[in-house]
């Protein structure tokens, strides 16, 4: 419980707990809510979409600490960009290049509500959805 308070009150606490409690998901999910740079002192197999989703909101560099295959997630580079442009660099190869995930069009992602997902889709993608005219609406909405 000791641990439990640290890694709240700072999530990087996580680097002085034991390989065990670095295991232990609850705490490590505790750790990155608070900072995502906590990602990188827990147990590589924790290391899923979701934790690493929480993790690059609250500290974009945690991309570096995500595995391979999470840092071509469109989703998860998304994140970690409106947190800190400088992670698009930790980012697979061929979503650098990715229009956007640009740190101007990450910012600007009218779905992007600070905390929570942001949807990476196209005005393309949009159109094609039974959603779009509430998804037209909703921009609309934002943008006045």
């Amino acid at each position: 419980e000791i641990v439990l308070e640290a890694v709240r009150s700072r999530g990087e606490a996580l680097r002085y707990a034991s390989s065990e409690l670095c295991a232990d998901r609850a705490l490590v999910l505790e750790a990155v809510r608070e900072s995502g740079e906590a990602l990188r002192w827990s147990e590589a197999s924790l290391r899923d979409r979701e934790l690493v989703l929480e993790a690059v909101r609250t500290h974009g560099w945690a991309l570096g600490s995500a595995p391979k295959e999470l840092r071509a997630d469109r989703e998860i580079v998304l994140e970690a960009v409106r947190n800190n442009f400088g992670a698009l660099r930790l980012a697979a190869q061929g979503l650098r290049g990715d229009p956007m995930l640009a740190p101007d069009a990450a910012r600007a992602n009218p779905f992007a509500v600070e905390g929570s997902a942001a949807p990476v889709c196209s005005v393309l993608e949009l159109a094609l959805t039974k959603e779009a005219s509430k998804a037209a609406k909703t921009i609309r909405h934002i943008l006045q």
